[in-house]
């Protein structure tokens, strides 16, 4: 008798997909990863171009002032149209370049505190400047030949010449607009240094007029000899500096450049107005 034989057929499962996803499936997710790497390196790229465009901005401004130092102290422009000139020129460009009137120190709701502010440092110089023209001592420090003036050339040279003429051009190119393209890209302590130091250099050329149009200046350094002049400079640099150092913190403080107007025109025009004073004294 023959055993019949059973033969087994093997019939395939259906296919199992393991992964999860398909390949039709991941297609979008590629694409929106894609998208959105795409969409990061344009705005990054928008970035930098913006950062490379405000520091160009800043170079711009640096530049702009050693013309406008070159032309008043090598050229012998009129600083009477040259710094309001100089002034607008800034504070246009500043507004074309995006700065606010609040980066520039000029907004509408600090004027009130940067002007009382600046009020109290005009006091302050002025008993300063009192005590100094009193005092022998330091009595010839206000003898300046160029401020020898009759008592009409010195209130003109105090409340017109110096407030037109130098405290507009340096107020609002250096705690205005170049205060305001620098706080774009550097902290608040490398603003108020850098504009500081800017500042200083931008007293080297009317240095090398007070070493012999003061006395009293020309005699500190006189031991230096023929090095007298650059001392002269080099003191002048960072005496100045330091002085940025003040006024930039006043116009940090307050937010107004007015505080630090106020200190510039107290320390420039008092000068004069004690100065009258004190060669009448020495006369």
């Amino acid at each position: 008798m023959t055993t019949p034989v059973l033969t087994l057929t093997a019939t395939p499962d259906a296919h199992l997909h393991t992964s999860g996803t398909s390949a039709s499936d991941a297609s979008p997710v590629t694409a929106e990863v894609t998208r959105h790497s795409a969409v990061t390196t344009r705005r990054l790229a928008l970035i930098a171009r913006g950062r490379r465009a405000r520091l160009a901005s800043t170079v711009v401004v640096v530049f702009a002032l050693v013309g406008v130092n070159l032309a008043n102290h090598v050229l012998g422009w009129d600083t009477m149209w040259l710094g309001p000139a100089g002034a607008v020129a800034l504070l246009l460009f500043a507004r074309l370049q995006g700065l606010s009137w609040h980066q520039l120190g000029l907004a509408r709701r600090t004027h009130a505190k940067g002007i009382r502010w600046g009020l109290g440092v005009i006091a302050v110089v002025a008993l300063v400047y009192l005590v100094g023209v009193l005092l022998p001592s330091t009595r010839t420090a206000f003898l300046d030949a160029r401020y020898h003036l009759p008592p009409a050339g010195a209130l003109l040279t105090a409340f017109v010449l110096i407030p037109v003429g130098t405290v507009l051009l340096e107020e609002v190119a250096f705690r205005s607009v170049l205060w305001g393209f620098l706080s774009r890209h550097a902290r608040m302590w490398q603003v108020l240094v850098g504009s500081s130091l800017l500042f200083g250099l931008w007293h080297v050329l009317p240095a090398a007029a007070s070493a012999t149009g003061n006395a009293a200046i020309g005699g500190a350094f006189a031991a230096l000899g023929g090095f007298a002049k650059v001392g002269v400079i080099i003191g002048t640099v960072l005496f100045t500096a330091a002085g940025g150092l003040v006024a930039g913190e006043l116009r940090r403080r307050t937010g107004s450049i007015f505080a630090s107007v106020g200190m510039h025109w107290a320390t420039n025009a008092l000068g004069v107005l004690f100065g009258l004073v004190a060669w009448q004294l020495a006369g």
